[in-house]
């Protein structure tokens, strides 16, 4: 077979299907084999256009005498702040960076108050380069936003507060 009757046997449709399936799952890679026929469909997902910077830290500072251990964190004992605080915490699967909009500049994919469905995007985790969006486990509504954008996460770190 020539080689242009193989570019021609493939099928378009095919792969538009992939490219569907890869939007409506979030996934960003997908192959698929068909005898000799090999068809893999990738997307990449992008925050931000600008550049990030990042701020040089500030040299270390000689210290005459060995600094005092920072105070544990101290727990709110009022009912209003404990109360502020109940409901779902959606918590970050993995180490990396928050972002709360998709891109510098631009409103942020919620905000306290906002009511969101099941599997809306909240904010993004970029970890190793791939941006990885957060989406609410249900239905619910915003209390609390509890990172900064751009703020380093860990796994298993609180991100969003959700109320019913």
């Amino acid at each position: 077979m020539s080689e242009s009757k193989k570019v021609d046997a493939v099928d378009t449709t095919l792969v538009r299907q992939l490219a569907d399936i890869l939007k409506e799952t979030e996934l960003t890679e997908i192959e698929v084999e068909r005898g000799d026929l090999k068809i893999k469909v990738k997307r990449e997902i992008t925050v931000a256009s600008a550049p990030i910077t990042y701020a040089a830290a500030p040299a270390p500072v000689a210290q005459t005498a060995p600094a005092a251990a920072p105070a544990p964190p101290v727990m709110p004992s009022d009912a209003t702040t404990i109360v502020a605080r109940a409901g779902e915490e959606v918590k970050s699967p993995m180490v990396g960076t928050a972002y709360l909009s998709p891109a510098p500049g631009t409103d942020a994919f919620v905000k306290p108050g906002d009511k969101v469905r099941k599997g809306q995007t909240l904010l993004i985790v970029e970890a190793m380069k791939t941006m990885n969006p957060i989406t609410s486990p249900r239905d619910g509504v915003v209390a609390e936003i509890v990172v900064g954008d751009a703020q380093p996460v860990e796994f298993g770190e609180p991100l969003v507060v959700l109320e019913a």
